[in-house]
C-alpha cells in the first residue's frame, strides 16, 4: 500500500503553514513511534472520586479498559468495588459500570472536546485506598491490528505499512486540528482584546465626564457663594 503520497502532503502544507519541515519530519517520527492514548496506574481512596480527562477529536474512536489490582498479590475483598462513568463533553454517557471490579469501554466520539472517565470507590470504614490499572487509548492505537492482520491475511510488510499509513493520515488530521484550534484561539484573543479597547475608551469618557461635571459643580458652589 502506498503511503508515500499523505506523507509528502503533510510537508507541503507544513510549508505553507511556514513550518520548517525539518521539524515536521522529527516531529513525525516521534509521533509514529508513540501511542495515541494513556495507560496509568493510580491510587483512589474509598469515598472519594477521581477523574481523567482525554481530548478526543470527532469521529475517533476510542477504547479503555480499568481493574483494581493488588500491588502486594493479596487476594482483594468483596467490598471493594467501583462506580465507572465516561462522559462526553456535553455530558453525554458513553459507559456506567456500578459495582464493579474491572471492566471494558468502547465508543466513536460525537463531538470534539475533552471526555472524562470518573471513578468513585465505595465508602469503607476506616478508609482504605485501592489501585486501580486504567488503560485509555484513542485514535490509531485504539484500531484492532491483530483482527486486521487475521482478516486480510496479509504479509508482515503490507501490515507494517498499514499501520504507518493510517499513523501518517492521523497525524495529517492532528495537524489540521490543531491549525483549527490555533485560529480559534487567535480569534478569541482579537475580540478579547476588541472588547478591552471599548471597555478602556468607555472609562476614560466616563472619567472625563465625572471631571467636567465636578468641575461645573464648583465652579456653580463658587458663583453661587460669590466667591468668583
Amino acid at each position: 500500500m502506498n503511503w508515500e503520497p499523505c506523507f509528502f502532503s503533510c510537508l507541503s502544507k507544513t510549508r505553507m503553514w511556514g513550518v520548517n519541515q525539518g521539524l515536521c519530519v522529527i516531529m513525525l517520527g516521534l509521533m509514529l513511534g508513540t501511542d495515541i492514548g494513556e495507560s496509568m496506574r493510580f491510587e483512589l481512596e474509598s469515598g472519594k472520586t477521581k477523574c481523567i480527562a482525554e481530548d478526543i477529536k470527532a469521529n475517533a474512536m476510542s477504547v479503555g479498559k480499568y481493574a483494581i489490582i493488588s500491588p502486594d498479590g493479596v487476594p482483594l475483598s468483596d467490598s471493594h468495588k467501583l462506580v465507572v462513568r465516561v462522559s462526553s463533553p456535553k455530558g453525554n454517557s458513553y459507559h456506567l459500570g456500578d459495582e464493579v471490579d474491572s471492566g471494558t469501554f468502547a465508543f466513536t466520539a460525537a463531538e470534539t472536546g475533552d471526555y472524562t472517565a470518573c471513578f468513585w470507590a465505595n465508602r469503607h470504614k476506616p478508609p482504605v485506598k485501592m489501585t486501580i490499572d486504567f488503560d485509555w487509548k484513542t485514535g490509531v492505537a485504539a484500531k484492532d491490528w491483530t483482527n486486521v492482520a487475521k482478516k486480510g491475511q496479509v504479509e508482515s510488510m503490507e501490515f507494517e505499512l498499514k499501520k504507518l499509513y493510517d499513523s501518517v493520515i492521523a497525524i495529517h488530521e492532528e495537524m489540521f486540528y490543531l491549525r483549527e484550534r490555533e485560529e480559534q484561539m487567535q480569534q478569541l484573543n482579537k475580540e478579547t482584546n476588541s472588547k478591552m479597547a471599548t471597555l478602556g475608551l468607555f472609562s476614560l469618557l466616563l472619567c472625563l465626564c465625572v471631571v467636567g461635571l465636578q468641575v461645573w459643580h464648583l465652579k456653580t458652589f463658587f458663583e453661587r457663594k460669590k466667591l468668583l
